[in-house]
């Protein structure tokens, strides 16, 4: 089932499956950022205002403007646990 970006919480779980939308140049600095399909984040923090969200990924933290993440399609993960 699709994501939404702006819809997750913090402790949410997704996986990149690609990109909607998005120009050459904008998606190759998404891909430059680490936010390649397959990559999992979790999302660690909002801040006070609510943009930009702070998530984890491949053992860094990342911020991102709601608006930039707008493009990500994103899947849930399910912890197995």
């Amino acid at each position: 089932m699709p994501l939404i970006f702006q819809n997750l919480a913090i402790g949410d779980r997704a996986r990149i499956t690609g990109f909607d939308n998005a120009g050459r140049a904008y998606r190759k600095r998404l891909l430059a950022m680490g936010l390649t399909p397959g990559t999992e984040f979790i999302v660690s923090r909002f801040a006070p205002m609510g943009d930009p969200v702070q998530i984890k990924l491949r053992g860094f933290s990342l911020s991102l403007r709601k608006d930039e993440a707008r493009v990500l399609l994103l899947e849930a993960v399910i912890d197995a646990s």
